[in-house]
């Protein structure tokens, strides 16, 4: 099974870097669409055939300096996007001294895997939640919601974070990261190609060096209508690809977590708990991609980044041996930190009379507080002693 889940492993590696070599090559589809938008806006009208050559020539043209582009892209989001999530998310780095239960779990966990422990980050939100970031060892950090510390047990934590630290050891982590970027590259061609074209208000006009018989052929309209198809396209099949990329990795870092930890009920009870409730406000969906869960919902679950719940948890019963105890209810954090207080109350120094509660018998001491003897009432039987022997006087004696 080991065999079978590693190469698993090595496999969604290689298509991912296929898929990532996908994200680069529609870079240049946008590119293309926004020079036959140029064509069309500051050349004028002419034949379909003329444009297409005539912004195929342009994007040939500014291949080098879109890679350029892009490559700066990439450096700048590889040098600050944890500073960018952590402005998003309200994470802050943790210490021993801050969070000694929190940053032993996953010391140990680095431990036994032999990996470099990432940096630990925690966020003040209700939700149940975490995600791991990076693009390598010295910038990969773990962050985990305050909401989940408080409502979930250590087993369940370290499950959690064995969850997160799978994703760093696959590569997930990078992978992800890495087509955000491309997709946000994506997202802002699509942006400058629609505001040149609704921009410019498709008023195309002049005359083209070709003579009479490039102009007034009425390919603009064409041409215009292929490279809104191109954007659309490129834009949605960036989209399919994140989601290829995260959603098939969630099955084998719940396998790599139960690997970690040995215990499959831990990783299916926290993913329970988890269940519904780890929505993180004011997050962007590319940071609610790399949770441990991204709830979505009817017709939202068709471009789920995640499989469901039920889905992974039954995967854990088939293949782990864990064990479902189907949807956990769990107070409302309101409700649970007046119940909280309120037992803290009940057991404080003093009852509402001023009186000091009841303490359990001190050893030594009947549970009335009388002094018990220190020796029993009559003395052991000397086994193999002879009674013929003198006697002895002895510390029974005085009893007798």
């Amino acid at each position: 099974m080991a065999y079978g889940l590693y190469s698993h492993i090595q496999s969604n590696r290689r298509r991912s870097v296929v898929l990532l070599i996908g994200l680069f090559f529609l870079v240049y589809v946008m590119t293309f669409a926004g020079a036959l938008v140029a064509e069309v806006v500051f050349g004028g009208d002419a034949r379909l055939d003329f444009l297409i050559n005539a912004a195929a020539r342009r994007t040939l043209y500014s291949l080098p300096w879109v890679t350029i582009g892009t490559i700066v892209w990439i450096l700048i989001a590889y040098k600050f996007h944890q500073a960018m999530i952590d402005a998003i998310t309200g994470g802050q780095d943790v210490t021993r001294q801050d969070e000694p239960r929190l940053y032993n779990l996953l010391e140990n966990l680095s431990i036994s895997r032999g990996i470099t422990m990432p940096k630990l980050k925690v966020m003040e939100s209700d939700a149940l939640n975490a995600f791991a970031t990076g693009l390598n060892e010295k910038q990969y950090s773990i962050t985990v919601t305050t909401g989940l510390l408080a409502r979930l047990d250590d087993p369940e934590v370290e499950a959690v974070l064995g969850h997160e630290l799978t994703h760093i050891r696959n590569g997930d982590v990078r992978l992800l990261i890495i087509a955000v970027i491309i997709a946000g590259v994506i997202s802002f061609f699509a942006e400058i190609v629609f505001r040149a074209l609704f921009q410019g208000g498709f008023n195309w006009r002049g005359s083209r060096r070709g003579g009479d018989s490039d102009r007034g052929k009425g390919g603009a309209m064409a041409a215009i209508l292929i490279a809104i198809a191109l954007i659309a396209i490129a834009w949605l099949l960036s989209i399919v690809i994140r989601f290829a990329l995260s959603r098939q990795r969630e099955f084998l870092a719940d396998a790599g977590s139960v690997e970690l930890t040995k215990n499959p009920d831990a990783m299916i009870s926290a993913l329970r708990k988890i269940e519904g409730r780890g929505e993180l406000e004011g997050s962007t969906s590319a940071v609610m991609e790399m949770c441990v869960d991204n709830p979505r919902s009817g017709f939202a679950d068709l471009f789920a980044t995640h499989p469901s719940i039920d889905r992974r948890v039954e995967a854990l019963v088939k293949f782990a041996g864990g064990h479902d105890p189907g949807p956990i209810a769990l107070p409302e954090p309101q409700q649970a930190d007046a119940d909280e207080s309120a037992d803290q109350s009940a057991s404080g120094p003093f009852d509402q009379g001023g009186t000091p509660p009841s303490e359990a018998p001190r050893p030594g001491t009947s549970e009335t507080g009388a002094p018990k003897p220190f020796l029993p009432s009559e003395p052991p039987i000397g086994l193999g002693s002879d009674p013929s022997a003198p006697h002895v006087p002895g510390p029974w004696d005085s009893k007798r």
